[in-house]
């Protein structure tokens, strides 16, 4: 019995048509909607298929998806990566369809290098899982009755939306419908994107892609109106603590392994030129190369480094951040730097203080510039963090990923909370 349409972006190469054919070849798949933006001159003789000129993230395009499928559920092959089907992934997905009844399913896959394979498992989907760039893999396996539900419950996918339509289709259909991981590889997927992670991270901020952001933060924020966990743009005035420190600002550098950018991020902080005391506190989560040796000949020759190196070995950044902002060295403010960040020049500190003091802040973001080793800029280059706006930042901070930097804290209220 057929139960599934298919709907890829179409490529024209040997390996989309031989993994078209593979999809095809299934007997529980009824139809392969193969998504291109322009017209191919091609006769396909694959049976099964159809060409549709669309895209697969338009809410137009989504919309006319759903409006189209005959089957009970579609499976969506996202683009950028080539994927190679594992044995009866196809069944295993409608296998774990029918027992659960989920809206979406996803799972697990191998990354394929050469000759060798590796498992890259995900993670599960909560409730507060609003990233955009929620890692699915590259399959997407919806029930038509739980995304028709979805709409018709929380309103149709809007037709202006030019990206953010199938983000848009998944949020609504999280709010009823379980979103299921499977905890199996059942495909393979080769690469095309060889950007390290720190590289690929800061695309949500590239200055291009300004329009495609704002669209984002306009579906999220609707979400969390829908959900009841939209925030108000209404602040508690921050109440100043009566308590004495041994400085005003404190610099916080959490480091394991950086001999070779501790030295030069360590003189950075230390080179800040203030109007009010502060120190600079390293805490060397034990390291096992030459940071130790480094930060212990660094404290020799600079009072203001206080270098920590905690008892306990389970500590995580969270954690080393605490060793800092609980110790008796803390400044009235903790301010960070990675430990292979450089601030921009000596007067960074200064000015992460001033604007605390301009609004009565609890946190403070500044912006900074991606540089290589050689101190060159890399695109995306400048990051401004436009997307923390007084209005809307702390709604939107639940879709982008992470909270930017260099942070800065006011630390009677960091210590009610502490990091995880």
């Amino acid at each position: 019995m057929h139960k599934i349409t298919v709907a890829l972006t179409f490529e024209d190469n040997a390996q989309t048509l031989s993994f078209v054919e593979s999809l095809a070849a299934s007997d529980l798949v009824a139809q392969v909607l193969l998504i291109a933006r322009e017209e191919h001159k091609i006769a396909l003789e694959i049976t099964k298929t159809r060409i549709v000129q669309s895209d697969l993230f338009s809410g137009r395009a989504i919309t006319e998806l759903l409006e189209t499928i005959t089957t009970d559920y579609l499976l969506l092959i996202l683009p950028g990566e080539q994927v190679e089907l594992g044995s009866r992934a196809i069944e295993r997905f409608c296998a774990v369809a029918e027992d659960s009844n989920a809206g979406l399913i996803y799972s697990d896959f191998k990354d394929e290098f050469g000759a060798s394979l590796s498992d890259h498992p995900l993670i599960d989907y909560q409730q507060g899982s609003i990233r955009d760039s929620f890692d699915f893999g590259s399959m997407l396996f919806m029930s038509k009755r739980a995304a028709a539900h979805a709409t018709s419950k929380h309103g149709a996918i809007d037709d202006r939306l030019q990206w953010a339509g199938l983000y848009d289709l998944r949020l609504k259909l999280s709010i009823d419908s379980e979103i299921l991981r499977i905890p199996e590889p059942l495909y393979a997927r080769i690469p095309r994107d060889l950007r390290v992670s720190g590289e690929r991270q800061f695309d949500y901020v590239d200055p291009k892609k300004r329009d495609y952001q704002r669209e984002m933060e306009e579906v999220a924020t609707e979400h969390l109106k829908r959900i009841g966990a939209y925030l108000e743009p209404r602040f508690k005035q921050l109440q100043r603590v009566e308590a004495s420190f041994p400085v005003r600002a404190s610099v916080v550098i959490p480091v394991r392994n950086r001999e070779r950018t501790i030295q030069e991020a360590a003189s950075s902080a230390l080179s800040q030129k203030t109007s009010f005391d502060f120190n600079v506190i390293v805490v060397d989560n034990h390291s096992s190369d030459k940071t130790t040796e480094i930060l212990a000949e660094l404290a020799r020759e600079h009072t203001r480094l206080v270098h920590l190196r905690p008892e306990r070995t389970d500590l995580g950044i969270g954690g080393c951040w605490n060793e800092a902002i609980y110790s008796a060295h803390c400044g009235e403010y903790a301010v960070q730097l990675d430990s292979d960040d450089l601030y921009r020049d000596e007067r960074t500190l200064e000015l992460v203080l001033a604007k605390f003091e301009e609004g009565q802040y609890a946190m403070v973001i500044g912006s900074y510039t991606i540089v290589n080793f050689d101190l060159q800029e890399m695109p995306p280059g400048l990051i401004d963090h436009r997307e923390w706006t007084r209005e809307n930042g702390r709604n939107n901070a639940l879709r982008i990923n992470g909270l930017g930097a260099p942070r800065a804290f006011y630390v009677p209220v960091l210590r009610e909370v502490g990091l995880p």
